[in-house]
C-alpha cells in the first residue's frame, strides 16, 4: 500500500509538539532503535511509540522493525513539503515587505 503523501497540517501538528521535536533531535543523529530512542526520557515507552505513530503518519520518521527490534530514522519526505511550503510562503512574505519599503521610500520623498 502507498503512502499518503505528506499534508501542512498534519506537519505543523507532529512538530507542535516539544517531545515529538526532541524525538527528531535525537534521529538527527542517525538510526536508532525505539529503546535507544527513549532513555533521555521520562515517560513510558507506550508514549514514545504514539509520538512516533504521529511523525511517521506525517512523513517525518520512518521505523523498520526487524526481529524484535523496532529502528526509527529520519524521513525526508514529510521535510521535503515542509521546505516547499517555507519556500513558497517566504517568496510571499519578502514581496510584501518589498512593497512595503517601496511605498515607506516613496513617502520619503
Amino acid at each position: 500500500m502507498a503512502k499518503a503523501k505528506p499534508n501542512i497540517e498534519g506537519i505543523f501538528h507532529a512538530l507542535g509538539d516539544p517531545m515529538r521535536r526532541a524525538l527528531l533531535d535525537r534521529l538527527s543523529r542517525g538510526p536508532m532503535s525505539v529503546s535507544h530512542l527513549a532513555e533521555p526520557f521520562d515517560v513510558t515507552l507506550t508514549a514514545i511509540l504514539q509520538h512516533l505513530e504521529i511523525l511517521e503518519e506525517n512523513g517525518l520518521v520512518y521505523t523498520e522493525k526487524q526481529g524484535r527490534v523496532r529502528t526509527c530514522r529520519i524521513e525526508p519526505a514529510g521535510f521535503d513539503v515542509l521546505e516547499q511550503w517555507i519556500r513558497d510562503h517566504r517568496t510571499q512574505w519578502e514581496r510584501g515587505l518589498d512593497r512595503l519599503a517601496k511605498m515607506l521610500e516613496e513617502d520619503e520623498l
